[in-house]
């Protein structure tokens, strides 16, 4: 329990059957960047036994308080009873925070893509409220891609803009752009990630120049078929993948893909 700090649930929302979010207490000596994860852990018996999973932050590292984004697995071991949580309930999360999603681990550039499927909408929550990212930037370019329309979380966080700190408004307004993609159901936008930009349906729609590799930058994270097909289609176009302390052209959360990171075991989506 040393490496934990414990926090109260201050409130639950549950977007639908299958996705919720949830608001913690904050301690004073958390220390995190604006894309990073932690570590979030649940009694399980009477006993304490402890199971822990990794967490996204989606509050920026400036806020007061900790917000989560999750999924609801059928059966799974942590989210089974995360699920349940409520308000006045109480958890455990880590002292340190850790992740490679962080704007000083890639280059700056004209244009920066953030590609998210699922949950993985998370740690870009995170970033977009960054002011430094719009310092660092010229466009943002958001895009969230999931089955249905009610999985689209935070939309109207996103468009309606007004959220943000006060000097990001005019930024913001101006340099971040939303494209939200369905792939199961009628929707302006439609379509896999890896299909709209492979085919360059983004680029047509959002009148945008194709990937430069001197300007654009790319930040990932969502489901594995995401993550390995945008990555190989990357590398083909002679971008460069980010690692810790040498930031490149892009970058996705190591510590939930590589099986020799010590925290492979702590996937998000158990």
């Amino acid at each position: 329990m040393k490496k934990f700090y414990i926090e109260k649930i201050l409130n639950v929302f549950h977007w639908n059957k299958n996705l919720f979010s949830f608001y913690t207490t904050k301690n004073k000596n958390l220390r995190v960047k604006n894309g990073q994860f932690l570590i979030i852990g649940l009694n399980i018996n009477k006993d304490f036994k402890l199971i822990i999973r990794a967490y996204s932050l989606v509050s920026p590292n400036y806020s007061n308080y900790l917000e989560f984004f999750s999924i609801k697995i059928e059966n799974g071991k942590f989210t089974s009873l995360l699920k349940n949580i409520k308000i006045g309930d109480y958890i455990l999360i880590s002292k340190k925070s850790t992740g490679t999603l962080t704007i000083d681990n890639i280059k700056s550039g004209k244009s920066l893509f953030l590609l998210a499927t699922g949950t993985g909408l998370a740690p870009f929550i995170s970033l977009i409220q960054d002011p430094i990212l719009y310092c660092r930037f010229k466009k943002i370019i958001l895009i969230h891609g999931v089955s249905y329309i009610n999985e689209l979380a935070y939309k109207k966080f996103i468009n309606k803009k007004i959220f943000y700190k006060k000097n990001l408004k005019k930024k913001i307004k101006k340099k971040l752009i939303y494209y939200p993609t369905i792939t199961r159901e009628n929707y302006i936008n439609q379509g896999r990630i890896t299909e709209i930009i492979i085919k360059g349906k983004l680029f047509k729609e959002l009148k945008l120049p194709f990937f430069n590799l001197n300007s654009d930058r790319l930040m990932l994270c969502g489901n594995k078929n995401m993550l390995k097909e945008i990555s190989e289609y990357l590398k083909n176009l002679g971008f460069k993948k980010s690692l810790i302390n040498n930031p490149n052209d892009y970058v996705f959360e190591n510590s939930f893909i590589n099986k020799k990171t010590r925290w492979d075991r702590f996937y998000i989506n158990e």
